[in-house]
This record gives C-alpha cells, sequence and structure tokens, in this order.
C-alpha cells in the first residue's frame, strides 16, 4: 500500500506545483526509485527491469531510446512526403521482411472509426514484437500523420534527433496550405475520425496492460513524445497529442485500478495465511503470495510514475489552453479519473481544476465540468470527500442556473438537484430561489428542469406530512402547487408552469377528479386559490388535449408518433366524459365571477363533442350547457367574457356535428331577444331623446349582438341600415358614445362580411349585389369619417375594419369567382390620404408616451401590439394590390426611426415588394427617401437630418441582398430616379438645384452597383449636371462612390463588402496596425506584431503556450504581464440571464465601407504565402484568437481551494457577470 500512499501523496501536492512556463518538462525516471519504508515485514524486492524513463528537465532534450538497426535504418524512407530517396528493391526487400503494418494503414483505419480496431492494433502489436524500434517508428508517424502533417521521422532522426529537434523539423515541413487539420475538419467525419482515435488509444492500452506497458519503453517513449508535441505552439500538434495523451492517461488509470485491486486481494490472502498458526502455514504460498504483491507493487509504482508524468507534464497547461477543444478534452478525461480511481484523484489537489474551470469564458468547457460533477454527486460514497468543493463552488454552480447557454444551465440545474437530493444539508430555501424562476423560462429543456427540481422538493414536502392515501397526497400536491403559483410573480403564465411539470407531475396535472372535487365544495379554497387552481387545470386540458407547448416554447413543428396520439385521444376521452356532467355546475358556481367563468367557457373547446350524441342522458347536459351560454351572454357585458361565448357557440354550430341545429336554434333565440331590445330604443337613439339609461341598455344589447355576430349570421335581422343611421347621426351631433358606436361599427361590418361568404356560397341576383355594392360604399364613407374623431377606440375600431372590408372586397378576393367583379371596392384618393394620415398621425408618433407612463407598462404593451395590428393591416393592402406600391413611402420612410417596434413588419412589406415588382419597389424606396429630403427642405436644414436620412438609405440599402445580378435592373432604376431628382429644376423662390444633397443618400446605394452600372450612372450624372455644380461636394462624393472599387477581394464586390472569407484570406482578420503603406506592408507588420517572437510579455506561470499581445491598449498604470493576463480574462460575462419575456435581437454593428487610395497596392498573396507560412502555423487561427483565455489564477502557491479573485480589476465580478 505504500506505493498507492506515495501515489497519493504525490497528487495532493500538485497545488504545490509551480513552474515558470515552457521551461518545465515532465518525463520519468531511469534510475531505480526509492521505496518509502513499510512498516511490517518487507517482501524480497524482485529484480527490476531494464532502467524505466527519467524524471530530467526536458523531454525535449532527450532523445528517444532506439538502438540502432542498420538493417531498418531506411525503410521509413519509402513513407509519404520524406525528402531521401531510396532503391526502390532495398525498400521492397525491407518490407517483405518486416511485413509490418504501417502508420498510413493505421490513418486509414481510424478514419473509418470504431470498427476493426482490436485487428489493427494486434497487427500493430505483431510488428512492435518483432522490432520495437520500427514498431514505435510507425506509431510516431502515425501521431505526426493524425496531426495533419505531411513529414516523416525517419529512422536516422529517431537515433539522432532530441524530441524537440524533431519537433521542430516537423514544424518547419508542416506547410499545409489550410488552417484545418484532421480534429478540426468540419463534417461527419471529424467525430468519425475523433471516435476512432480515441478507440484507438483505449485498446492500445487495453492490448499492452499486461505486459508492453511496463517494458519501459514503449509507453514512456511515446508518453516522453506527446508531453513535447502537447508543448508545441502549432495548434495541430497541440491538440491531437493532448487529446491522446488523456485518452491514453484515461487507460493507464484503469489499468492501475486494477493492479490495485489485484493488489488489495492478493494482500488479504497474505494476511490470511500469514495469520494461521506456524504449523497451519504453507511457506511456498507464502512465497509466492509476497512475490506477487512485490511485483504488483513495482507495476503500481511505474504506472503512478507514467500517470505522475502525464499529468504534470500535459494537463497542468492544457486544461487552461487557449483552444477550446483542449481545455474541454482535459475536464473530461479528469471527471473520468476522478470516478475511476476516486482514492488517487478525488481529493482537493485535483477537485481544484475543476472547480476553477466553472469560470471558464466558453460553455463547452462549463458543460464539461457540471457533467464531470454530476458523475461524482451520483456517488453517495463520494459526498463526504465533496463536502469542501461544495462549500466552495456551491456559490458559483447558482449562479450559473442563469448561464447564457441554456444547455449548460439545465445541466447545472440537474446537479443541483442532486446536490440537494444527496448532500445532507441540501440546498437552503433561498438557494431554490435561484432555481424556480425558470420553470417560466422559454427554453422548455431549462424549464423541465426546474420543473423536475420543483417537483422533488414540493414532494419532499408532503413526505415530511401523513400521508392517508394516494388520492389525499395527490390533493396534498395541488394545494402546495396552487400555493407556490399564487406566492410567485408570475401569475398569468400558468400554462408555462403546467408544461414545465408536465413530464414529471402528469398524473397529478390530469386528476381532474380531484380538481372538480376541490373547486365544487363548499368549504376548502379561499377566492384566490379557487382562480389559480382553475387556471392550472385549464392549463392543463389544453396540455393534454392538443399535446403542444406554450408559444415560444414549441421547437418547430413536432409528429406525433402513434403512441403520443393514443394517449393524446384517450385524454381528450377521459377529460369529456368527465366534464360533460360537472361543467355546467362549475358554470353554476361561478357565473358571477369574469375571470373564473372566462376560463372554464374555454373548456368544451377541447372536448370530443361528437360524445354528446353517444347517449341520451349526455344531450341533457348540452341543452344544459346551451341555456347556461345564453344565460352568461345575458348576464354580462365583458369583452372576455362574450368572446369566450363566440368561440363556444362557433364550435357547438359547427356543421361537423349532428346536434348543431339545436344550438343554431339557440343562439338564434338569443339574437331575436337581443334585437328586439336594441329596436326598442333605436327610435329615441335616431330622435336624440334617448336618456343614458336607454342609452345603457341600447349599447349593451348591440354589443352582445356583435360579439354573436362572430358566430351566427346576422343578416337575416337587419341590421345593417340601423347602424348606420345611427353612426352617422352621431357622427353629425357630435355626441360620441363609445360603447354604442364601436358596437355598431361592428354589427355592420360583420353584415357585409357574411354577406360576401353568402355571395360566394349562394348565387346572388343583380338587386342584391346592387345594394351589397351600395352598403359597402357607405359604410366606407362612414368608416373614414372616424378616422378624424377624437374617440381613439372608435378611430382604431374603424382603421381596423376598413382594412379587413377592403381585403374581403379587393380583385384579388373575387378571383376565383367571375361573377362576383361587380363587388371589387377600390379605396377613393380621399380615403387613401386619409388612411395615410392616420398612419402618420397614430402609428408613428409618440405622442402618447406621457399617457403610457402614467397608465403602466402593461397599457404600452397593448398599445404597440395594436399599433403593430394596424400597420400589418395597411401593409396587407399595398401587398395585394388594393393600395398602389406608393402608398408604402409612408412606412418605409420610418424603417429606420421605428425599426426597434416596427421593423420586422416593415423588412416584410419591402420583401413581399421586390417579389411582386422589383423596379417598382426599388422606386418606391427612392421615392420615400425623396420625400423625407423634400420634408427636410422645407423645415430648418441641418446636418443632422440629412445623416438620419442617410443612416436610412444605409439600411434600405442592405435590403437588397448579395445577389447583385438579381437586383441590377432595380438598382439601375433607382439610381436613375435620384439623379434626376438631384438635378431638377427650382421652383419657384428656390434656390439653384436645391436637391443636388440629394446626392449624398444616393451614394449609400453605390457599392450595389456592378461595375458596367456604375459607368452608365457616371456618364448618365455627367450629362444631367450643370458644369458649375461638377466640383460640388456632394457630386464629387457620388462621383467618388462609383469609383470606388474592392479589388483586394473580389469575393466583397459580389457579397456587399461583408463577406470575408475565414480560410482562403486569414491575414484579413489579422490584428491591424498604426504603421502606414501598402497593404502588403501592413498585412505584415500585423503579422509580426501580433507574434510572441516579438512579445515582451512575460510567459504567464504554468502554462507554455505562446500568448498573443492582446488587441487592446494597456491602460495608463501598466500593470505588470502576470497582472495583465489576469485581468484580461474577465472582460465578458462568464453567464447572462435568459430569462427573458421575448427573444433578443441581434445587433450587428455596420462595417464602414473602404475607399481606394491612389497609394495602395494589391496584395500578392503568393509572396506572403510563402514568407509567412511558419508564421502561420505557429499563431493560432483567427477563431483561436477571439476565444478567451481561461484565467490565470495563481494558485499551486495555496493550499486548499481559492476562489478566482476579482480584487485586480476594475469593475466587480458581478458587474461584468450581468453586463
Amino acid at each position: 500500500m505504500a506505493a498507492g500512499e506515495s501515489e497519493c501523496d504525490s497528487l495532493e501536492k500538485l497545488e504545490d506545483f509551480s513552474d515558470s512556463g515552457s521551461d518545465y518538462e515532465a518525463t520519468i525516471k531511469t534510475t531505480k526509485r526509492r521505496k518509502h519504508a513499510v512498516p511490517g515485514p518487507q517482501p524480497p524486492k524482485r529484480p527490476r527491469r531494464k532502467a524505466a524513463l527519467r524524471v530530467t528537465s526536458s523531454p525535449h532534450n532527450r532523445p528517444i531510446p532506439a538502438p540502432v538497426d542498420p538493417s531498418l535504418q531506411q525503410q521509413q524512407q519509402n513513407s509519404r512526403g520524406s525528402s531521401r530517396q531510396v532503391s526502390p528493391r532495398l525498400a521492397r526487400g525491407v518490407n517483405e521482411r518486416n511485413q509490418g503494418i504501417s502508420a498510413k494503414d493505421i490513418y486509414d483505419a481510424v478514419c473509418l472509426g470504431k470498427s476493426a480496431m482490436v485487428t489493427v492494433v494486434d497487427e500493430w502489436l505483431d510488428s512492435y514484437k518483432q522490432s520495437r524500434e520500427v514498431g514505435l517508428l510507425v506509431l510516431i508517424n502515425f501521431i505526426v500523420r493524425s496531426c495533419g502533417c505531411k513529414g516523416v521521422v525517419s529512422r536516422e532522426m529517431l537515433d539522432s534527433m532530441q524530441n524537440a529537434e524533431i519537433i521542430s523539423s516537423l514544424t518547419k515541413e508542416f506547410n499545409e496550405d489550410s488552417v484545418n487539420y484532421p480534429l478540426c475538419t468540419p463534417g461527419p467525419q471529424l467525430k468519425r475520425f475523433k471516435d476512432g482515435l480515441c478507440e484507438f488509444a483505449k485498446v492500445l492500452v487495453r492490448s499492452c496492460r499486461n505486459s508492453l506497458i511496463y517494458d519501459e519503453y514503449l509507453f514512456p517513449s511515446l508518453l516522453a513524445l506527446l508531453t513535447g508535441l502537447s508543448d508545441s505552439q502549432v495548434r495541430a500538434f497541440r491538440h491531437t497529442s493532448t487529446l491522446l495523451a488523456m485518452k491514453l492517461m484515461t487507460g493507464l488509470v484503469e489499468v492501475a485500478v486494477i493492479v490495485s485491486v489485484q493488489l488489495q486481494t492478493t494482500q488479504r490472502r497474505y494476511d490470511v495465511e500469514n495469520s494461521k498458526k506456524p504449523h497451519d502455514r504453507a511457506p511456498d504460498r507464502l512465497e509466492e503470495l509476497q512475490a506477487t504483491i512485490s511485483e504488483l507493487q513495482e507495476k503500481r509504482e511505474e504506472l503512478s510514475s507514467m500517470m505522475n508524468a502525464t499529468f504534470r507534464g500535459v494537463f497542468v497547461h492544457r486544461y487552461r489552453d487557449r483552444l477550446t477543444e483542449i481545455r474541454v478534452v482535459c475536464i473530461e478525461d479528469l471527471g473520468m479519473w476522478l470516478k475511476i480511481d476516486p482514492e488517487d484523484f478525488l481529493n482537493d489537489g485535483c477537485l481544484k481544476y475543476v472547480g476553477w474551470t466553472l469560470h471558464d469564458k466558453q460553455s463547452p468547457v462549463r458543460l464539461q465540468c457540471v457533467r464531470a460533477l454530476q458523475g461524482l454527486y451520483q456517488e453517495k460514497e463520494f459526498i463526504g470527500r465533496l463536502e469542501l468543493f461544495t462549500s466552495r463552488f456551491k456559490e458559483r454552480m447558482l449562479s450559473m442556473v442563469l448561464d447564457k447557454n441554456p444547455d449548460v444551465a439545465v445541466d447545472v440545474v440537474n446537479l443541483l438537484l442532486l446536490i440537494h437530493q444527496r448532500t445532507e444539508e441540501g440546498l437552503k430555501e433561498e438557494e431554490c430561489g435561484h432555481i424556480y424562476p425558470l420553470v417560466y423560462a422559454s427554453h422548455r429543456g431549462l424549464a423541465s428542469a426546474a420543473g423536475t427540481f420543483l417537483y422533488n422538493k414540493l414532494k419532499g414536502l408532503i413526505s415530511s406530512d401523513n400521508q392517508e392515501n394516494k388520492q389525499s397526497e395527490k390533493a396534498a400536491f395541488l394545494q402546495i402547487l396552487i400555493s407556490f403559483y399564487t406566492q410567485s410573480e408570475f401569475h398569468e403564465h400558468g400554462a408555462y408552469l403546467v408544461d414545465s411539470l408536465w413530464t414529471v407531475a402528469g398524473s397529478e396535472l390530469r386528476d381532474w377528479e380531484t380538481m372538480t372535487t376541490l373547486l365544487l365544495q363548499e368549504a376548502g379554497l379561499t377566492d384566490q386559490e379557487e382562480g389559480a387552481l382553475i387556471e392550472l387545470m385549464m392549463c392543463a386540458i389544453r396540455q393534454a388535449a392538443q399535446t403542444t407547448s406554450p408559444v415560444g416554447r414549441a421547437q418547430g413543428k413536432k409528429l406525433l408518433s402513434m403512441k403520443d396520439k393514443k394517449i393524446q385521444e384517450q385524454d381528450r376521452r377521459r377529460i369529456t366524459t368527465h366534464f360533460i356532467p360537472l361543467l355546467p355546475q362549475l358554470l353554476t358556481k361561478y357565473s358571477a365571477d369574469v375571470g373564473k367563468i372566462s376560463l372554464l367557457l374555454k373548456a368544451p373547446l377541447y372536448f370530443k363533442l361528437e360524445m354528446y350524441n353517444s347517449a341520451q342522458w349526455l344531450e341533457r347536459h348540452l341543452d344544459l350547457l346551451l341555456s347556461q351560454v345564453c344565460g352568461i351572454v345575458n348576464k354580462h357585458t365583458e369583452a372576455t367574457v362574450l368572446e369566450a361565448c363566440t368561440h363556444l357557440a362557433c364550435a357547438l354550430c359547427s356543421d361537423m356535428y349532428t346536434f348543431s341545429s339545436r344550438a343554431h336554434l339557440a343562439f338564434s333565440q338569443l339574437l331575436d331577444s337581443l334585437t328586439e331590445c336594441f329596436n326598442v330604443y333605436l327610435s329615441d337613439l335616431l330622435q336624440g331623446t334617448a336618456d343614458d339609461s336607454d342609452m345603457y341598455s341600447a349599447a349593451t344589447a348591440l354589443k352582445r349582438i356583435a360579439a354573436l355576430c362572430g358566430a351566427e349570421d346576422p343578416t337575416g335581422w337587419k341590421l345593417f341600415d340601423p347602424c348606420v343611421e345611427l353612426l352617422r347621426s352621431r357622427l353629425e351631433s357630435g355626441e360620441l358614445d363609445k360603447e354604442l358606436m364601436v358596437s355598431a361599427l361592428k354589427c355592420a361590418a360583420f353584415h357585409l362580411m357574411w354577406a360576401k361568404v353568402n355571395a360566394v356560397n349562394f348565387k346572388p341576383t343583380e338587386a342584391e349585389l346592387t345594394r351589397l355594392r351600395r352598403e359597402l360604399r357607405s359604410f366606407c364613407r362612414v368608416c373614414q369619417t372616424c378616422l378624424t374623431v377624437n374617440q381613439a377606440e372608435i378611430r382604431d375600431q374603424a382603421f381596423q375594419l376598413l382594412c379587413d372590408l377592403l381585403m374581403l372586397y379587393s380583385k384579388s378576393s373575387v378571383r376565383s369567382e367571375p361573377a362576383l367583379k361587380s363587388l371589387v371596392h377600390l379605396p377613393s384618393d380621399s380615403l387613401r390620404s386619409e388612411m395615410a394620415a392616420f398612419l402618420l398621425d397614430y402609428i408613428f408618433t409618440d405622442s402618447e408616451d406621457a399617457e403610457l407612463n402614467v397608465e403602466g407598462e402593461e397599457m404600452k404593451i397593448t398599445l404597440l401590439q395594436r399599433k403593430r395590428n394596424q400597420l400589418a393591416g395597411y401593409c396587407k393592402l399595398v401587398i395585394y394590390g388594393v393600395l398602389d406600391l406608393s402608398a408604402a413611402t409612408d412606412v418605409f420612410k420610418h424603417y429606420s426611426k421605428y425599426f426597434k417596434d416596427f421593423g420586422d413588419i416593415i423588412k416584410e412589406t419591402m420583401s413581399k415588394s421586390k417579389l411582386i415588382n422589383p423596379v417598382l419597389s426599388a422606386k418606391t424606396v427612392c421615392l420615400s427617401l425623396q420625400q423625407l429630403f423634400s420634408e427636410m427642405l422645407t423645415e430648418e436644414h441641418s446636418r443632422k437630418d440629412l445623416n438620419e436620412i442617410r443612416d436610412l438609405g444605409k439600411r434600405l440599402a442592405m435590403s437588397f441582398g448579395i445577389d447583385l445580378h438579381r437586383v441590377r435592373k432595380p438598382l439601375v432604376a433607382l439610381h436613375m430616379d435620384g439623379i434626376h431628382f438631384a438635378f431638377r429644376g427650382p421652383q419657384e423662390e428656390e434656390e439653384q438645384l436645391p436637391n443636388v444633397a440629394f446626392l449624398e443618400i444616393l451614394s449609400e446605394f453605390s457599392f450595389k452597383l456592378l461595375q458596367q452600372d456604375r459607368v452608365q450612372m457616371a456618364s448618365l450624372l455627367k450629362s444631367e449636371c450643370p458644369s458649375a455644380a461638377i466640383s460640388w461636394p456632394p457630386v464629387r462624393m457620388y462621383q467618388q462612390s462609383l469609383k470606388a472599387r474592392f479589388t483586394s477581394r473580389p469575393r466583397e464586390q459580389e457579397g456587399g463588402g461583408d463577406a470575408v472569407s475565414s480560410h482562403d484570406t486569414p491575414v484579413a482578420k489579422r490584428r491591424k496596425t498604426t504603421a502606414q503603406g501598402s497593404v502588403s506592408s501592413n498585412v505584415r507588420g500585423s503579422w509580426l506584431d501580433s507574434s510572441s517572437l516579438h512579445s515582451d510579455l512575460h510567459t504567464p506561470a504554468l502554462t507554455s503556450t505562446a500568448q498573443r499581445q492582446p488587441a487592446k491598449p494597456l491602460v495608463s498604470s501598466k500593470p505588470t504581464a502576470a497582472e495583465s493576463d489576469i485581468s484580461s480574462v474577465l472582460n465578458e460575462p462568464e453567464s447572462e440571464d435568459e430569462f427573458s419575456s421575448g427573444p433578443q435581437m441581434r445587433r450587428v454593428k455596420p462595417t464602414k465601407r473602404r475607399q481606394l487610395h491612389s497609394t495602395l497596392t494589391s496584395l500578392d498573396h503568393q509572396d506572403l504565402n510563402s514568407n509567412l507560412t511558419l508564421l502561420s502555423l505557429i499563431k493560432d487561427d483567427d477563431a483561436e484568437r477571439e476565444e478567451a483565455e481561461i484565467e490565470n489564477y495563481d494558485s499551486d502557491h495555496e493550499s486548499g481551494y481559492t476562489l478566482p479573485s476579482t480584487r485586480h480589476n476594475s469593475a466587480s465580478f458581478m458587474d461584468e457577470l450581468f453586463d
């Protein structure tokens, strides 16, 4: 056991291990190791084999031990990429003698994936057993090939060169054209190659675990080379060698565990045998066991030595490598070591690396840390060893539930659930408060994880009480859930809470019997709790009947399996059977409560309504339901209740059910009584003699009629003429009663809509068509008058109804019905102007902000939604040809100013208009800019206004896309209109050429023109522009925009100046320098300035990766190198609050247009590539340059855990976290 204790001690002392950077390299000793004294009799030592690997100062300076074999020296010269030539006959003879597997064979097998890996390893082992030097050389060349390097390690190099020299030679031969290498190749082959490489390392260790691991040549030499490669500045070498070293280390840990178990078993057998009485002992048996113990201890010591060297030489450096994938590999395998061999690794010295890496800026690394911790907390025997880690890093794990990557947040919530369930202390209530709100998150996976946590927490509260039976347990769960829902701050999000709990609490949420029992009992729940239970019950009914997530959580259209469809059908049948007899009772009890009755009226929408005809007793419940709905309509005037009744009436009156005639009869009788009530007060209303009571009664009756018109055809009640007469009389008298006029507008509009439906379904007479046209024109005139009244509700309702009716009676609506062409109604010029004025006065305006600040945030959202609906209705008229495309100028001109509120609607309108008529759409864009420019001239002219119009032009230019050939004609038409407008003759009392400044706006569209079109526009400009104005600044600016060309990158010319190749021209993404000169010199300067070869910063502690100078200048205080490295790693938030009510739009900072300088020279790519090949390999690629560097914690000189310090930063950690 001494070897095990020494290994544990060595790993625990890692936190005291420090190193200045690349000066440290670890190998394994060649001298015999000193063994710690063990109490008790020492077994005789078995003679050691040849010396093992050394632990010297550098593996790079130690040649791999390989005796010279002259007969095999030229075998490697047949490999691909070797500069040496050999006689074909000699090479063929060597191959025939060896008949071994080549590096290419192993590489091809790995590229194919995991299949037949055992056979490949066995073939290589046969070759190795024939000549271990040749076998090792094949393995080394396979590793080099796996790095994507075309260089080959020859036998001469292996014999005469040191590791560092071999790696340097390979680096010089690494002249690849692409930055890709096998482990970063995009596509499915990446995963296949990585899996194959990991499988190869696993099978290799497994095949050698009984013999070749201990031959003191293969694995020490291999690990020494991998340690050197992992310290290389070439990303491909560093990534591939780290992956292989970590997988080999994992295999060694598994072998070490097996050896430790064998050692313990043998030691127990020895102790049992030794404890016997002297005359009962078997001396031969004891001697055999003692020899076995000695051999196992020696094996364990060799394994510990190799694991120590790999841990110190590879992991300690690479776990915070600049490349994210390398850090992920290190943490992934560390998690496996912690779980496989807890005796040696599950201690504070190793756990601290996991805790520190929880603060990594890259989400894949954080995700791997959390998953490693999940594997540890799942084991009950590990909990005691994790107490200190839990106390130190619990706060960090709680903050990670708001991680900007939802996958990380999901696993963190699951981890916290394990901590809460497995540890004695668990999580405090205020700590659980970090997780509870996530049940309302928009990400469904995160919400489900939080729902699982909440469910286990609530079930824990129930389990502490007495459980009489299962039914009482469900009732208790519902009561606790209601308490949680009412006490939370999200009372209107019941559907999201139910969806979060649906997976784990589906049986409780489907317990309709318990829910209705709680609702129908006289005493028990308070009014607030009853409302909450009704809302949760209705959300559960909808979830069970539709099996769809709430708005914002649906991940595309989900196709249900046959099993899911069967469960859905069973749920709907159970819901219908249970609620048909109980729903009338619930409606009776809560008929006076607006909120509760509105929810309960939605229940039949999820029924299998055809079941009403399945039995006689169910038909009685249908009659009872219809009478109750009619009673609710007569009792309530709230819009939510009437809307719920309308939806239910539509469902019950559907022709697909045989009982629809009974529903039609019930609602027709209701309409008769309401119409009769309205007609009683109609004459007094028209004459102006009605009092307030009469007006209220008429308004409520008309409001109920308008609600029912959505389900029943009102044309038979002849309500159109009375409503129009009532509207005209009110408009003439100025007595604008909001309720009465809005209801009258709705009734008249519904009459016209149903009349159009009847005209399509039944062939009308010519007289009926004439009357319908007359009614439509009269109603449009009334609505046009309503657009100018002071009552916002009347005005908004008139505009919305106008948009609907103009669409319903447009040309496109009667395309399939030639007989109805006479019904087409086009808006008059006065109506067009009134609707356009409505846009400017009531949609694109900020005049109501003061009122909104008083009424609250909810009213702001309601008003914005109403404005969006009105704008969408107007844009629909433009798209479908009811209004001319030129009418869209009133919309396009506000694209920039109101982008936040209406940007998506305006953008979609522009997109549709381009499909209808690209040229006319471009002319409309130009016209909108001309109108804004003319408005600017009529007002006080300022440069700020012109810049705002230019910004709008820039946004509109980007909407034309990147296919310049497709938008060629529209852009030419736009430029021609703009040039003609700029040089239009002056009007009376105007200065000469007042519109010439419009060319500055037009120049924003020049970069979209093709070269031949630029020449054409330049000619047009020369012909239109007077000679006196040719030198004016706007004209010169427009001329310069036509001359600008992107000669250095042809792709940018086609892509609008924004497309930049990431692989073909990697130089373009390097940091810009301040040196003046040609493009070529600038690029070279940026390469050299950013190179670590010219960096004067010291290498950070505990890492040998070349550091790049920061892109941003250092602060004036000029901190030391170590401080600047440390302070540069927390400049980005590690996690963000993704719990938001709506989607966030990504802001894209527009790039500045490049201008051609007379002194710029073209870039010679061939010369650049030939001179900077080595630098391009040493430097990380562009993506790596932007990856965040993990913080350089200087904690190896301290004991125990140390949370990342932020005292050296100017801003606090929390400020940066939630920036």
